[in-house]
């Protein structure tokens, strides 16, 4: 049986990751407001003085007094920020000093008018992305907000009201607000309050009391703003039971699905998102807004596209996931993204009412309305739709105007082509199509002039298709337009030039009427369907050239061993998609972004520094510091940030787009990684050779400890006995004195043989000659006689061996260093055989001894590393050398070296130690001359 009340592991742990960031994140407070007079601030300063007298560290950031004596009085005692002085045209502007409170850091800071946009100049457009810098370093932040400057109410108050306002906040500063104060007071003493002049001055509030302060306007407001605090309420009480009950305390909340808005050319469609916005909120659902681009919206002009691409980015603003579609069908399309997405509403906007001949036209032709189009597609699917609203969201193009043009030059898909153009290619585009149309009047001349010699010849059906394959041709290159008109010319062609009575366009037989009218249809009929092709075939290219994008440069990151490569690689790919330059910043060593030695124009080095420190994007097409020519990117790793990704577009637009800003987010996002994968690769590499050098190291120095200061000891011991020790008894101390030398000598050459044939990198010189295998025994056995002792060796040689290439002193060194690791380990006696075959010589050397250890069963070969001794701790002398340089040795030789144990015979078993050296077939003795 599951326990279904187990709560999910990873849940937890996103709910443990969640509340560490909140912890090192400053709280938001929020005083929440009908309108303007209300109290907000003053409610706030209140606050702020019980704070102070409580001993917490309160300061002001920038308060709004609007000349209300109450208000100023509950400044006093508080410390207040310098207003920084912007310049701007012929004056300056005071200014909320983002850098100096973020220095200053207090515990509390008063930040008032939420909604203020900041002067030219600032580094954020808006004061809440001040606050939420604020917030992100640590900073309690304070401030105050009216209803009607959330975004998506902003329509709606608008409508209430009669007035727009231009400040807005998303609403997701809100909602995400540790804490939010609702002021209030009824429209009856908010009116007296406004009379008092306790509002605004005597001239603005006769104006306000006229306008925005009528009682019906107040209740309204009233209205929504205790209702939006009541949401905000909801969700803290929803936020508190998941963290009390865990998970299943969701299941009590039924909610619809998420919600899709769609977003249309006309200038409603902000108030479509702003709806689709405030319902999500309502039903605590995620939501998406996408808009389906067809061959006909393809060729809307710049100031349509502008505000399609304002709309989006409103969208989101509010928190909503974007796309752009294509196709010939908007409400197939946008039922095919509902059910991707698992949306079960979806909010659309009402069409503008038909009057006049349109209306006459929508019923002639039977034209469904989007609504009903989707509700025959999807019946399951909940629409709602949305009232029409003068509501228009534009892009200041100022910003977009910047960089430079030259570099990409290819075309995308139609919202590629249509939102990623440049003003000029606006420009260019009517004249492009003249060209077209010229070809499309030539071709009817020119069919007109080949048809007429064959007029005897061909019927007129045969000529007809002479002109259906000039207007084909026409649609293949050109599209629809130069294509219609093709088809026009050559009805009229066709008609005055072969249809009897020629030379008129008067028509004999009334079936020419027939033909002519197949013509005409067949001719716009191609058109059309060649300009969908073209359309499909745009849009098929982008997505290919998108998803080509990112297959290369993952290709080229997977192959990337250092982050210079995954910089030079990632702004390439970069570059190659968007054209202009590119530019991949890293940080050091002490986590400090590096800077480009030779900046190129426009770049700004403290933009950049700004964008890795806070994880945002800055500059080009950003909320912060929109002014700069330049695109930055933070590069996000799942650990953390990496560096940064600077872009110059070569067509600003293009970060506009949805599509196109997630195929930068996506590059950067690989770059990053690759980053990651690399820093940790060399940070595993330098562990592991940071370790093996600790064990090498340690290894060293306990032999070194041991087995180079016994013999040391012991010398120093037999020479001070010397003077002490009668004369007769000289020469056994001598004795003792030469075998510790000796010791101590063969330690000596096992570190110095080791050191010389790891010289180099590692690479051993041989000198290969032709040797006797029985000499190179003989005289290894002669040099280990001092280790031997008494000891007995046997040979077991195969007789005729012949002669084999090898180094003979390195051999005889591996031969004595298996004989004298025989006396150590072994037993005797001792034998060392020889044997060959086609192609290698077998040399084993085999004791009598106990045998290998039986801990090293199957892990023979580590007997051969470094500093490695059969038994860890052993009363016999040796730091674990000698099979290492044998290794070595034959290595060098291409050849193999094996340890085990011995097949158990008559006289025991012991340790085998098998070398195996490669060999060929000796040269020819020369001819001896006859004598």
């Amino acid at each position: 049986m599951q326990d279904h009340t187990r709560p999910d592991p990873d849940a937890l742990i996103a709910q443990m990751r969640n509340d560490e960031a909140r912890a090192r994140r400053g709280k938001l407070r929020i005083y929440f407001g009908a309108s303007a007079g209300v109290g907000k601030t003053w409610a706030m300063l209140s606050a702020a003085q019980r704070e102070r007298t409580a001993g917490r560290d309160v300061m002001i950031g920038v308060v709004e007094t609007h000349g209300r004596s109450e208000t100023a009085a509950l400044l006093v005692g508080l410390d207040t920020l310098p207003l920084k002085q912007l310049p701007y045209r012929d004056r300056t502007l005071p200014e909320f000093d983002l850098d100096a409170a973020l220095e200053r850091k207090p515990a509390v800071l008063l930040v008032d008018e939420l909604a203020h946009t900041n002067a030219p100049g600032s580094r954020h457009a808006k004061r809440w992305q001040d606050v939420q810098e604020l917030l992100a370093a640590g900073i309690e932040v304070w401030s105050a907000l009216n209803v009607q400057h959330l975004e998506s109410l902003n329509g709606t108050v608008g409508a209430i009201t009669g007035v727009r306002v231009h400040e807005t906040v998303p609403d997701t500063v809100l909602d995400e607000a540790d804490e939010v104060v609702l002021v209030d007071v009824t429209p009856d003493e908010l009116t007296a309050r406004l009379a008092a002049g306790k509002v605004y001055l005597p001239q603005q509030a006769e104006r306000a009391a006229k306008n925005f302060f009528r009682k019906g306007n107040l209740i309204a407001l009233r209205e929504i703003a205790l209702r939006r605090t009541a949401e905000h309420v909801e969700d803290d009480m929803r936020g508190w039971r998941v963290e009390q009950s865990g998970a299943t305390a969701l299941q009590a909340w039924n909610t619809s699905g998420a919600i899709l808005a769609c977003v249309g050319p006309h200038e409603g469609s902000a108030q479509t998102v702003r709806t689709a916005a405030r319902l999500a909120g309502q039903l605590n659902v995620r939501w998406h807004a996408a808009y389906v681009e067809t061959p006909r919206l393809q060729r809307l002009d710049a100031a349509q596209r502008d505000r399609i691409l304002a709309v989006l980015k409103l969208a989101e603003e509010l928190g909503a996931a974007t796309a752009v579609l294509t196709g010939a069908d908007i409400a197939q399309q946008l039922t095919a993204e509902a059910q991707r997405l698992n949306c079960a509403t979806m909010v659309i906007g009402r069409p503008e009412a038909a009057t006049g001949w349109r209306l006459l036209v929508s019923r002639m032709w039977l034209q469904p309305a989007l609504a009903l189009s989707l509700a025959e597609q999807a019946p399951a699917l909940d629409i709602v739709e949305v009232g029409r609203a003068d509501s228009t969201r534009r892009l200041a193009c100022a910003p977009l105007g910047l960089g430079h043009r030259a570099g990409n030059g290819d075309r995308d898909d139609g919202s590629e082509r249509n939102d990623a153009a440049d003003d000029d290619d606006d420009a260019d585009r009517p004249r492009a199509q003249w060209p077209g149309y010229a070809l499309a009047a030539a071709s009817s001349v020119a069919i007109t002039l080949v048809a007429t010699p064959l007029l005897g010849v061909l019927e007129l059906t045969n000529i007809v298709m002479l002109f259906l394959l000039g207007v084909v041709g026409i649609a293949m290159r050109f599209g629809r337009g130069p294509s219609a008109l093709a088809a026009l010319l050559n009805v009229a062609a066709f008609d005055y030039f072969f249809v009897p009575p020629r030379h008129s366009f008067a028509v004999s037989d009334v079936q020419y009427v027939v033909t002519f009218a197949v013509m005409l249809g067949v001719g716009l009929l191609i058109g059309q369907l060649t300009a969908g092709l073209r359309f499909a075939v745009g849009v098929s290219t982008s997505r290919e050239r998108r998803a080509q994008s990112l297959f290369e440069l993952t290709r080229e990151l997977s192959a990337a061993l250092e982050s210079t490569q995954v910089v030079a690689l990632g702004a390439a790919a970069v570059q190659r998609h968007f054209g202009g330059r590119a530019l991949v910043l890293v940080t050091d060593a002490t986590d400090q972004l590096v800077r480009p030695l030779a900046p190129p124009p426009g770049f700004d080095a403290s933009v950049a520094d700004w964008a890795f420190r806070q994880g945002q994007p800055a500059g080009l097409a950003t909320a912060t510091l929109a002014a700069q020519p330049w695109h930055y990117v933070p590069l996000k790793a799942p650990m953390r940030v990496r560096g940064v990704l600077a872009l110059e577009p070569a067509r600003p637009r293009w970060l506009l787009i949805p599509e196109q800003a997630q195929q930068l987010a996506t590059l950067a996002r690989q770059i990053a990684i690759a980053l990651e994968r690399v820093h940790y690769v060399e940070v595993a590499q330098g562990a592991v050779v940071e370790m093996e050098s600790e064990r090498l190291r340690n290894a060293l120095l306990g032999a070194i400890s041991h087995d180079v200061r016994t013999p040391l000891t012991a010398l120093i011991a037999l020479a001070e006995s010397l003077q002490t020790l009668p004369p007769d008894q000289h020469a056994e101390a001598a004795r003792a004195i030469v075998a510790q030398a000796r010791q101590l000598h063969a330690l000596v050459n096992n570190l110095l043989d080791m050191a010389r044939l790891e010289s180099g990198g590692g690479a051993v010189n041989l000198r290969r000659d032709w040797q006797s295998v029985e000499e190179v025994i003989g005289s290894a056995i002669r040099a280990a006689r001092p280790a031997l002792g008494d000891w007995p060796v046997q040979t077991a040689l195969a007789p005729d061996l012949p002669l084999v290439e090898f180094d003979a002193v390195l051999i005889e060194r591996v031969l004595v260093n298996l004989l004298e690791n025989a006396v150590k380990y072994g037993a005797q006696p001792v034998v060392v055989s020889a044997a060959v075959t086609p192609v290698s010589l077998v040399l084993t050397v085999r004791d009598h001894g106990p045998g290998l250890p039986a801990a090293l069963h199957g892990n023979e070969q580590t007997l051969f590393d470094k500093f490695t001794r059969g038994q860890a701790e052993s009363a016999t002398p040796g730091v674990g050398l000698g099979l290492a340089i044998c290794k070595a040795v034959v290595s060098a030789h291409g050849g193999d070296i094996a340890a085990m144990n011995a097949v158990t015979d008559a006289e025991g078993g012991g340790a085998e130690f098998t070398v195996t050296l490669p060999r060929r077939a000796p040269p020819a003795l020369p001819e001896l001359p006859s004598s």
